[in-house]
Order: C-alpha cells, then sequence, then structure tokens
C-alpha cells in the first residue's frame, strides 16, 4: 500500500473538492482499503465523509423513507420500523458479510462498491476493468460470474441493498459537482451494462448522500439468497421482490435478481404476468422463465439458473403469505 494523506470532510461540497485530485471517498472502508492493499487503488487522498450532516440518519416523514449513506449495515438491519415497513431492506443487509463487517460498513458503500471478479481482484492480471483489452472471465472460470453476457464484462453487481432498493423502486440523491442529482436505482448502475470497464454509472467525484424510497400501502417486500456458506459469504444468487398483495393476488410487482447481470436484473414482462395473479407453483414458474429468458449460462455458471428459479419461487410465495 503506498503512503497517502487522509482528511475529514465537514460538508458535501468539500469532499467531492477534496476528492478531485487523485483521492477517494472513505466510510466504512471495507472494500476501498481491501483493494489499497491489493494494489488495485493508489489514491493520494482519503477524504474520510462519516461526518457529513445528515448521512447518519433514517428517517421517516409520511410513509417516504431518507436513509443516509453513512447508515451502517447493522443499523439497518436493525432498525425495527423500517423493518416492519421496508423488510426486503433489512434482510439484505442482514445477509451480508460478518457482523463485524456490518458494524462499520455503510449503505453508500454497498451500493458503490467495486467488481468481486476474482480476474479483477488479481493484482497480477489487466482485465478490461482495469483497462485491459478483454474480460478474462471469458474462457475463464466463471462459477461466480454473469448469466447474461450481451455485455463485454461477466463480472456481475453483487451489492445485496441495491436488489432490495431497486425492488422497492428507491432514489439515489448524490452530490455531483456543485449540484445535488437524483437518480433511480437503473440509472446507478445502467453505465456498468453500456461500459465494461465500469461498476456503477458514478463518478470518481460523484458522492452518494442518501436513499429515498417510498413505503407504499399494502406493499410486502422480502430479499432472499443462496450462498455457498450460511455466514460470511458473498450470494451466489439473489432476489429481491415486492408487490402489493390483496386477498393473496399481487399487483404492481417488482422482481430482481442479483449476482446474475452487471446490474440488477428486470424483466418488465415477468413482472407483468404476475399482474393481479396469486402466485402459484405455475405462475411462479412462468415469470422465473421469463425473468431467465435470455440467460446464456456458461460451463461453470449454470447452476445458477435453477438456484435463480428457486429463489423467484420462494420470493412471491412469501410476499403473498
Amino acid at each position: 500500500m503506498n503512503a497517502f494523506a487522509y482528511a475529514t470532510a465537514l460538508s458535501a461540497d468539500s469532499a467531492v473538492g477534496l476528492v478531485r485530485d487523485n483521492g477517494r471517498f472513505i466510510a466504512g472502508g471495507i472494500d476501498l482499503l481491501g483493494e489499497m492493499k491489493e494494489g488495485l487503488a493508489e489514491p493520494a487522498l482519503l477524504v474520510n465523509i462519516k461526518k457529513l450532516p445528515g448521512t447518519r440518519e433514517v428517517v421517516a416523514a409520511d410513509a417516504r423513507w431518507s436513509l443516509g449513506a453513512n447508515v451502517t449495515l447493522t443499523e439497518l438491519a436493525g432498525h425495527a420500523e423500517l423493518r416492519r415497513a421496508l423488510p426486503a431492506i433489512g434482510e439484505a443487509a442482514d445477509e451480508v458479510g460478518s457482523a463485524q463487517m456490518r458494524n462499520v460498513a455503510t449503505l453508500g458503500g454497498n451500493l458503490a462498491q467495486h467488481s468481486r471478479c476474482w480476474y479483477y481482484r488479481h493484482r497480477e492480471l489487466r482485465c478490461l476493468k482495469k483497462g485491459g483489452p478483454r474480460c478474462l472471465a471469458r474462457g475463464g472460470q466463471t462459477k461466480y460470474h454473469s448469466l447474461f453476457s450481451a455485455t463485454r464484462c461477466l463480472s456481475p453487481c453483487v451489492s445485496n441493498l441495491a436488489m432490495a432498493l431497486t425492488a422497492l423502486d428507491a432514489t439515489v440523491v448524490v452530490q455531483r459537482k456543485a449540484k445535488t442529482v437524483t437518480l433511480t436505482m437503473a440509472e446507478l448502475y445502467d453505465a456498468a451494462w453500456r461500459n465494461g470497464r465500469l461498476h456503477h454509472s458514478l463518478e470518481p467525484t460523484d458522492l452518494i448522500l442518501r436513499i429515498e424510497v417510498n413505503a407504499e400501502p399494502d406493499r410486502r417486500s422480502t430479499y432472499l439468497q443462496m450462498a455457498e456458506k450460511n455466514d460470511f459469504d458473498w450470494a451466489l444468487v439473489s432476489c429481491a421482490a415486492s408487490a402489493r398483495v390483496q386477498a393473496g393476488r399481487l399487483s404492481q410487482v417488482r422482481l430482481v435478481l442479483g449476482c446474475v447481470a452487471p446490474v440488477p436484473w428486470r424483466r418488465r414482462e415477468a413482472e407483468a404476468l404476475l399482474e393481479g395473479r396469486a402466485p402459484s407453483e405455475d405462475v411462479a414458474t412462468a415469470a422465473a422463465d421469463l425473468l431467465l429468458k435470455d440467460a446464456e449460462p456458461s460451463e461453470h455458471n449454470g447452476y445458477k439458473v435453477p438456484l435463480a428459479r428457486a429463489l423467484v419461487k420462494r420470493a412471491l410465495a412469501r410476499l403473498a403469505s
């Protein structure tokens, strides 16, 4: 790890100004410090953003929740009122890493984390995301990689909170230069679909301030994942879902798969199929098939397809129960 300077920002404007000259934001530091130790990131300045006003709060007003970017995952998982209103958020936070990691890892950091691909993380390899000519997963080991391969990079989005918040139609408030902008969850990640060198749509000086999400009447939500270990492990596949539920029937469904594409994966036709219907075995199977219809599993990750189908069925059944 190279030498670096350290500064604490007391406002979003000062944080953005400080980080412009080869700097990086740091809050929990779970992802960034790992990259620095592996030589993947060499910032000249770390800008501590933990003291930015309004970024450590969880606030509800008129059924609209504001979640500060510096709220820890432990705080999200343990917030009883939030868990009742928007259970998918707490369920997703619960599944991240270990208890020790959740105590320091932040909501903003979970959304903005970089690729977990072993080709990207290997200090001796120069993959597409590190400026190389191609994605090394193509023709390589793809056990943990994307099912949807229409993009140049096969590294999937693995943020638990991204899936839950996408299913809840959340928006992300970002400090971009001298102004704040609001992004949908799709907008937060769509650049990674279009450009294999990117992890998300944030510029190096973009700073997530908070996430805003409505707790709509009669809308239920859930998050599920499958991993190789019960604790302290990345998901192999994850699924988040939300819907209004009346008399066991679903409406306004949002169904999202994680760890299968560079972005949270949705298909509108799969959601439309569920409109006004009870999630029977046949209906859930048909929705899962539509969600996965463009999947192109490789030799090593075909197992993700049945996992995804099972998670979709379980998530829909949980919503209706």
